[in-house]
Formats: structure tokens, sequence, C-alpha cells
């Protein structure tokens, strides 16, 4: 199912403005109409997911959304450095076992054995002090104030760095706790622009820690299209491998700007865990690759009828992305949160979102051939305008996507 014709020039020719004898005026909240979410490019999981359900298989799926690719055997026991918390102030490890052992060793240590334990205990609290981590170890009813250091690792019983009982250790911070199972931890005081802060990863090997934990389509969807899911997210983990960012003391971030690591949750899911489990495990090692190399396999929620390329949605082009039909993505049984949608966005939001002191009108300037908003103008209450990408200001006035209209505003 495509946009109609008379729907795409509606969409290009709406600008929504305030008369002249009320410039002063701004409106307090714009509205959009849309569908879709994420940023369009490379795999639509809905499209996956109605793929599948008429019979496609993972391969048909891949070679369908991403432009001449090939899907093969590639080696993935690298170890992968997963940020799974940024810009800390203080964050708590501890174990959820029984008479398992947690050790905490000073500096970065890597797969070597012979370095020290500075202390062992049941549970770590971390703080920022200065430029440093400044560590406090529980073990049972006493406590140890660890002398500071700007690196410090964590290393638990039951993994391939120490030996003993099978252990989880919790990690809390920002006022949520996850658990982890695999790897090992290092916490590490990195500068950032509000001055030192602690940055926590978990490295873990790509091919079964890491993807385990992956936690990005639901696993009571198609076969098919989970495997597809499996080695989209092998592809672009694989993508990222030993391409260090400082700014994160990571290869991948854990989060939605890469990929969703939920650690030990997933696999603990009632059910569909397990499925996720020999999902990865069935499609061991395959991976999207175009000459050779693996793609970044980039994949979104769902589109507004059709995918996006890499150059209009981020101005750099990627010759295995293209515009393809995605009918599953308009499907209201399948997607009904995001076949359609209806956003308002507050003033302030969107004057930050284009960098003006406030903005008294909005007009779509292009489409792209996807559908999608090519650029957006605004126009302050002093005449000066800014012009935005669509997937830019989708992304910082965090409406679903960027197949949208504009529909009115409120003074």
């Amino acid at each position: 199912m495509r946009m109609s014709k008379a729907f795409l020039a509606s969409l290009l020719g709406i600008c929504l403005f305030v008369p002249s004898a009320q410039a002063v005026d701004t409106p307090s909240t714009f509205s959009f109409h849309g569908s879709g979410y994420g940023h369009g490019v490379g795999l639509s999981q809905m499209g996956a997911r109605s793929m599948a359900l008429s019979g496609k298989s993972a391969n048909e799926i891949l070679q369908y959304f991403y432009k001449d690719v090939v899907i093969e055997p590639r080696d993935d026991s690298k170890i992968l450095r997963v940020n799974i918390g940024h810009l800390l102030a203080t964050a708590k490890i501890a174990s959820t076992t029984k008479d398992s052992l947690i050790q905490i060793f000073q500096g970065d240590v890597g797969d070597q054995s012979d370095v020290v334990a500075l202390a062992s205990g049941n549970s770590f609290s971390f703080s920022i002090i200065g430029s440093t981590v400044s560590p406090k170890v529980t073990l049972g009813k006493s406590t140890q104030v660890v002398a500071r250091n700007r690196v410090f690792t964590i290393r638990w019983s039951g993994t391939r760095y120490l030996d003993g009982p099978d252990t989880v250790v919790s990690v809390n911070h920002s006022g949520s706790t996850k658990k982890y199972r695999y790897g090992q931890m290092q916490i590490k005081a990195v500068k950032s622009p509000a001055g030192y802060r602690l940055e926590l990863t978990n490295s873990v090997r790509l091919g079964d820690e890491y993807l385990w934990g992956v936690s990005e389509m639901p696993s009571y969807w198609p076969t098919a299209a989970i495997e597809a899911q499996a080695i989209a997210s092998r592809t672009y983990a694989m993508s990222k491998a030993g391409i260090y960012r400082a700014t994160c003391d990571c290869d991948l971030n854990g989060e939605i700007s890469d990929q969703t690591f939920l650690g030990y949750a997933k696999e603990l899911e009632k059910k569909y865990g397990v499925i996720w489990k020999e999902t990865v495990t069935r499609t061991a090692g395959l991976t999207i690759t175009q000459a050779g190399l693996p793609i970044t396999a980039y994949f979104f929620s769902s589109s507004g009828g059709k995918t996006e390329v890499s150059e209009n949605a981020w101005g750099t082009a990627k010759a295995y992305t293209q515009s393809v039909d995605d009918p599953g993505s308009l499907d209201l049984t399948l997607n009904p949160r995001f076949a359609s949608w209806d956003r308002d966005v507050a003033q302030s939001v969107v004057a930050t979102a284009f960098l003006l002191l406030d903005v008294v009108s909005l007009e779509i300037l292009a489409l792209n051939e996807s559908g999608t908003v090519a650029q957006i103008q605004a126009t302050s209450s002093t005449g000066a305008q800014a012009i935005l990408r669509g997937e830019t200001f989708r992304s910082r006035t965090k409406i679903p996507s960027a197949w949208f209209t504009l529909v009115s505003v409120q003074n």
C-alpha cells in the first residue's frame, strides 16, 4: 500500500502560519499527523513480520530490505565492549547469587589472569571524586574503602574470567536495576562537558553473550522475522566491533542509539527468552555482507509505506540501503500504534530543535521519494529562518517518524 499522490501533495503544500496582525503571538503547540516509527533506513521490523507471515524466509526478507548483499557465515567470537551506564555520578554492582564471588581489580584488565585483586566482596559502590573512581566494598556487614583510581575491572565467578559458582550480578544506577551473567565489567572516569563522570561497560563475546541479551524484536513474532533480526543485530555489532569510542569507553552503546542490550533479563523472559536464545544459536555466524565486509545493518520499527535511504536520513550514502515498498507497516492489524499517529509538540521543543528564540510558522519545503519530509523550515517572530532535514527534526522533537504532515497550531 502506497501513499496516494493527493496525500503526498497535501504534505508538500501545507504551511502553517500566524497572520501578520498576530505576528507577536507565538503558538503554544504544533500538531502533526503521520505514520511509522523510527528513521526508516534498512530492515523494517514490521515489514519483516508481514513478510514472514506471508511465508518469506529470513534471507528473502534481508535481501529485500538491503540492496546487493550476501548472507554468509563469519567469525563472531569477537569481544565487544558494551556501554551499560553512561555519564554516571554513582553506580552499584552486587551479586544476586548465594555463595558467589565478585572481585575488583585496579586498572583495565584484559584476558590476563596474573593480576592481584584489590578486593573481593558481595557488592561494590562507585562514585566519582575529581577525575577518579572511588569504590567501596561491602562483604556481609563489613565495609572497605578502596584507594581511588581512574579505572577498575569487576569479575565474578562462573565466567571465563573467574572459576566458581555461576553468578548473576545486578547493576543499579539512574534509578533502575539490570542483571548481567557474562563477561566482565569496567568502570572508568571519563571527562565530559559536565566534568568527570563514570562510564560502565560490559565486555562480552559477540556471538552469544552479547546477542543473547539484545532485545529489539518481540520473540513471539514469526520465526523468519526473528531470524532476520538476529542476523541484522549480529551484523550491526560486527560492523562496530573494535571501533573504540572514548566518550562512552565502548564499541557499542547498550541503548537504542545502537541496539538495546538487556543483558540476562532477555534470557529470563518467560518462554520467549529461550526462543530468542535458540534463534541466535540457529543463525550462528550468519552475517550480511557487501564487498566482503559486514554492513552497518540499520533497522527500525515501521515506515510510512516505503523505506528510506541513508543519504536522505543522515546525509551519507550507503550502497546497501534502498527505498522499497513496505505495506506491512501500514497494516493496522499488525501496527495499530504507528500505522497512523498524531502528536502535539510544545513551542519550546520546536524552537530548541531549530535553535531559534521562538517559532511562529513551519513549512514543509520538500519530500523525499519515500514520502518522508526532506526539509522543514521554521520562521521566528523576528523573521529569522532555519531549515532542518526531516529526520533531524524527528530526532530532536521526538515525534515517531519523518513521515508526517503539519496539522494545526494552538495559541
